[in-house]
């Protein structure tokens, strides 16, 4: 033993309870199990020991405070030896956890990763989380942000074969650690090819060869950016490279980011597939939606319900379901509806496991996500259990309502109508009901809400009830890396208006002054934020981070890897690089056929409204066209707005060219309406159908020949349709009396489309609900010597 670890014993020693001893770690040369550990920041290293007591293990920390050292946490250890304990940041970068391994076999040691809070030390660790062996996971981030750790946990199986997860925190539990996926699994991959090659009839070490070959490819299609643009159809999405160069063209409806595992979701005729680096479907797009992956799975949506699909696009599950949700902590909560003797139906919950099997049943009236190995789920009126990952009930709650599972807290009402306290996860009541609204705890703090109406009072609390931010605030919202954005209401009167932002510290020290108008969370220490007229990163001190750009306007700035910055801002997408100089913009031009073009202006006198709208270039007739442009700009909803009075609603407005063809051009103009405190807003949809020669713009009776009843004979089809095609079986009975003389329409290549704008005849869900009528089966009545037909039928 060194000298200083002999002093460290000395000391550790006289701290210990009558009868105790210190606990020595399992290694080829043992020694003490204590640790000196800066956790809560202060710079002044806490003391943690393991010591053994009438046959048990306890975990103690003490911490230097006023002159002295006291004892902070007691607290009893989940197995019979340690195998591990040291310092890592794993929660935070440049912030130490205490890291112990729990031998509770001779196999394998449980994993505890202990963050310092107010109440002493607390295991983030899920209860299940095991391993055999441990390495740190060292990642270099690609967006020039701090270095973050990993943790590879090796579990061994059969003979030579270890199961590797690689894990990080992602700030409220662990996940799998993809970004570091590249690194580290190269190595496990050289470890297997090695057992291949001694052992070359051992199917098990060839079967994890291949799986450490597949994570080592993940993360390469990192690199390629979803861009947009606007093209003759409407908007069409492909993706660029760090240089601004299209890598995969323009074709798509719609394109997601590229995940973890390099597979990026796309849609294309209303359906959605998957697509690799290579532009190349991994999976079809057959499905009606597809979710982001989580541990490896997705769940799709088609029209029997959902299902859940691997990374090959396999489908998994035996049967489609109302519900699946993303996979947690190995387990994907799904519903079915059982018809009941009366008539109706009720929602049952279970859970699936990684293989689409429902490894707990359907059971339960309501259930939430796994979190750290725990769920909370409701048996029946008053009564909820907390359960693991195997069904088994670790507690009963006899409570109106128990609320999801937070770092050992939940939030309970002992009435339906009654206020929110917390309980243990034992039931025990720690908190007494006292709030109107009561989060989920999150590293010893929970946002809540003392107001019993519209004007708010959010505060946050830790685990004894005391406020660390005082109950006074429209909004509070965690940030993640402990931080929160406190939000004044804007309009007090009217707090439903919304809110301005400061940042505050975990203990609610407020770090700026309430400026922000936008506040994104936390990652890698920045966080995106929006004030009246721009747009920026700032440092978790709440202080704009050096070294990245300010985009005008408001929106979200993310950090990418390959260190380019993704600006959302005032609805349009944008790439830059550090500087701030754009990579790749959208294009603001869209060429129709020469001398003709649309040219995309911006029209934002208030924060609050927003609008896109089209002007025509090319015309030879110079009156006509500004006559098109004035009335382009009406249509589009460009009018006075005062500049600097805060508005009760927002609006949004935006263009695409749906149909150009020879003088013909189609625009549609879209916009959505939002009454701030509305339970949603109204969009708008209208179409500017002109020709491009005499500046004319039709109207639906322009189709058709002087003389024909054409009101009649559409409506009969449209009618006719309701009634026999089941796509249409959403129209609310008794509501269609047929069409108005300017029905909203448009028209494509080869037919004309009508619409009802939402509420018309069918719910708010349902859109706009469209009818397409093939030209040929109206050609009697159009009037193919007519304007509007010659425009696009020369």
């Amino acid at each position: 033993m060194t000298p200083y670890n002999e002093q460290l014993f000395q000391f550790a020693s006289a701290y210990l309870p009558y009868g105790a001893e210190l606990e020595f770690i399992e290694s080829t040369i043992p020694r003490a199990a204590i640790c000196a550990v800066d956790m809560n920041e202060d710079h002044i290293p806490e003391t943690v020991m393991v010591y053994r007591l009438n046959g048990g293990l306890h975990l103690l920390a003490l911490r230097y405070q006023d002159g002295v050292w006291e004892r902070v946490s007691g607290l009893a250890a989940p197995g019979y030896g340690v195998t591990l304990m040291t310092a890592m940041p794993i929660t935070r970068t440049g912030s130490n956890n205490l890291v112990i391994g729990w031998q509770v076999s001779q196999t394998y040691s449980k994993l505890s990763v202990y963050e310092w809070t107010d109440d002493g030390l607390i295991d983030i660790a899920p209860a299940e989380m095991h391993y055999s062996y441990l390495e740190p996971a060292p990642v270099t981030s690609r967006n020039n942000a701090d270095d973050t750790l990993c943790i590879a946990l090796w579990s061994h199986e059969s003979g030579e074969a270890y199961r590797v997860e690689v894990v990080k925190w992602n700030g409220n539990e662990f996940v799998e650690a993809q970004d570091a996926y590249a690194e580290y699994y190269p190595n496990i991959a050289r470890y297997y090819g090695e057992l291949t090659r001694r052992y070359p009839g051992a199917p098990l070490y060839w079967e994890y060869l291949a799986d450490a070959q597949y994570r080592a490819s993940m993360s390469r299609a990192v690199g390629l950016y979803p861009a947009s643009l606007k093209l003759v159809g409407g908007t069409k999405w492909g993706y660029i490279d760090g240089s601004g160069r299209m890598e995969i063209p323009a074709r798509f409806d719609d394109a997601n980011d590229f995940q973890k595992n390099g597979l990026a979701i796309v849609s294309e005729r209303g359906k959605a597939g998957l697509i690799n680096s290579t532009n190349r479907y991994v999976v079809q797009p057959i499905y009606d939606s597809i979710y982001p992956f989580s541990e490896r799975r997705a769940a799709v949506i088609d029209k029997q319900g959902f299902h859940m699909i691997n990374e090959s696009g396999q489908v998994l599950t035996k049967r489609a379901y109302p519900y699946i949700a993303d996979m947690r902590g190995g387990r994907s909560l799904f519903y079915i509806s059982k018809e009941m003797p009366d008539g109706s139906s009720q929602s049952l919950y279970g859970y699936l496991d990684a293989d689409g099997n429902e490894v707990i049943p359907a059971q339960y009236e309501d259930a939430t996500d796994f979190t750290n190995g725990r769920a909370v789920v409701k048996i029946k009126e008053n009564e909820y259990a907390l359960i693991n990952t195997s069904g088994r009930r670790l507690a009963t709650y006899p409570f109106a309502y128990v609320g999801p599972y937070g770092d050992g807290m939940l939030s309970f009402q002992r009435d339906v109508s009654g206020k929110y306290g917390y309980i243990d996860d034992r039931g025990k009541i720690v908190i007494q009901p006292t709030y109107y609204a009561a989060m989920p705890f999150e590293r010893g703090r929970a946002v809540v809400n003392t107001s019993a109406d519209f004007h708010s009072e959010y505060g946050v609390i830790n685990k004894k009830g005391e406020y660390t931010v005082e109950p006074k605030y429209n909004d509070v919202r965690s940030l993640g890396e402990e931080r929160f954005a406190l939000g004044n209401a804007i309009d007090k009167e009217q707090p439903f208006v919304g809110s301005i932002y400061a940042i505050a510290d975990w203990n609610g020290k407020r770090l700026t002054d309430f400026i922000f108008n936008d506040v994104s969370d936390y990652q890698n220490g920045l966080a995106s934020v929006s004030d009246t007229k721009q747009t920026y990163l700032i440092d978790r001190t709440g202080k704009p981070a050096q070294g990245y750009p300010r985009v005008q306007g408001r929106g979200s700035l993310t950090v990418e890897e390959g260190g380019i910055i993704k600006a959302f801002v005032d609805q349009r997408l944008s790439y830059r690089n550090r500087p701030g100089r754009i990579i790749w913009a959208q294009n603001v031009v869209i060429p129709l056929a020469p001398p003709y073009a649309v040219k995309e202006e911006k029209y934002n006198p208030n924060p609050d409204y927003l609008v896109y709208y089209p002007q025509v270039e090319g015309m030879a007739d110079q009156a006509a066209m500004r006559r098109v442009n004035a009335k382009l700009k009406e249509m589009s909803q460009v009018k006075p707005i005062p500049p600097n009075q805060k508005l009760d609603y927002s609006y949004n407005g935006d263009f695409d060219v749906k149909f150009f063809k020879h003088q013909l051009l189609e625009l549609e103009l879209t916009g959505y309406n939002y009454p701030f405190g509305a339970a949603h807003g109204m969009p708008t949809q209208v179409y500017a159908i002109l020709n491009l020669v005499s500046g004319r713009m039709f109207t639906l009776k322009d189709l058709f020949k002087p003389d024909s009843d054409y009101v009649k004979v559409l409506s009969d089809i449209v009618g006719r349709q309701i009634k026999e095609d089941p796509q249409y079986s959403y129209v609310f009975p008794d509501t269609y009396k047929g069409i108005s003389p300017d029905q909203p329409f448009f028209v494509t290549e080869n037919a004309l489309h009508l619409y009802f704008n939402p509420y018309d005849i069918a719910p708010y869900a349902a859109g706009f609900v469209t009818f397409t009528i093939p030209f040929a089966q109206i050609r009697s009545i159009i009037d193919t010597n007519g304007e509007f037909w010659k425009s696009f039928h020369p």
